[in-house]
């Protein structure tokens, strides 16, 4: 399985419980798939385990990992990977997802922490990668993290999500949110960084909301609107790239269904406006 399954222009929303009634409701073309954290739903019965089941057997289930804590060096759990092998296989999951990051050390530390940017690092975290993928069955996806205290640098962020995703032979997960925070925060150019990431590697797209703390410190909340320079690098990601799969993420200060359906049209008509020129490259 692959993302290639999900069409290049599919929008999707996040699945959480409070969403359940609307989601499971929800009219022909509201959304195209659906992302899930399996760390949420693994041995879950009863009527949500019920809605899950429903749902997946009727829209696209991504998974969007929380704790595997890929920069760690605490052991993988081996029970929780072949727990997790079942429920992708079981929801037949086109795409697995985690952040390039760790959130353990000697135990779980509930935050997402970022990877120092050195050699060792690459070789360490691409090691752990290809163990999950040997585990998993399948490729697996990094994410781009949003970060706000930087460990030792000795390579720029670029050079090393490059060099992990070279060296794990793993797929990214784009998340244009935190290109545009990590911008802001660390100082450097959106679009350079977007023009040095490698397109073939993309599996799918993270859009969200942040928040304003100060013009040059932006916190990644997933709690709000998409601003217009998130959505204007949306479309600087298409215009490079073309469109690809794009979930809108929202974790908190949840609106009304229709609200995210209707934000959600936003990333449709950004989608949408690179898709007949994809299909004419595709085609050549």
């Amino acid at each position: 399985m692959s993302a290639s399954t999900l069409p290049r222009t599919a929008a999707g929303l996040g699945l959480r419980r409070t969403l359940l009634g609307p989601l499971q409701a929800a009219s022909p073309g509201d959304f195209d798939f659906l992302e899930c954290a399996p760390d949420n739903w693994i041995g879950v019965g009863g009527r949500f385990g019920a809605a899950l089941r429903d749902l997946s057997s009727r829209h696209p289930l991504v998974c969007h990992g929380l704790s595997l804590s890929l920069g760690s060096t605490d052991p993988f759990d081996d029970t929780y990977l072949r727990k997790l092998r079942h429920f992708l296989d079981e929801h037949r999951v086109p795409v697995f997802s985690e952040h390039l990051s760790y959130c353990s050390a000697d135990g779980q530390l509930y935050d997402l922490l970022p990877i120092p940017f050195t050699e060792e690092a690459v070789r360490h975290v691409s090691g752990r990668i290809r163990q999950v993928q040997d585990a998993l069955g399948r490729r697996i996806a990094v994410e781009n993290i949003s970060y706000y205290a930087a460990p030792y640098q000795a390579m720029p962020e670029i050079d090393f999500i490059n060099a992990v995703l070279a060296e794990a032979d793993c797929d990214l997960l784009l998340d244009v949110n935190n290109i545009y925070v990590n911008a802001i925060n660390h100082r450097y150019d959106a679009g350079e960084f977007l023009a040095a990431l490698p397109g073939e590697r993309i599996a799918y797209f993270h859009i969200a909301g942040h928040y304003d703390e100060a013009d040059d410190l932006k916190v990644d909340t997933h709690g709000a609107p998409v601003k217009p320079d998130v959505f204007a690098l949306l479309d600087a990601a298409c215009a490079r790239f073309g469109p690809r799969p794009t979930l809108l993420e929202r974790d908190f200060n949840i609106p009304p269904y229709a609200d995210l359906v209707a934000e959600l049209g936003q990333v449709r008509a950004v989608l949408d406006q690179y898709a007949a020129s994809a299909e004419r490259h595709a085609r050549a």
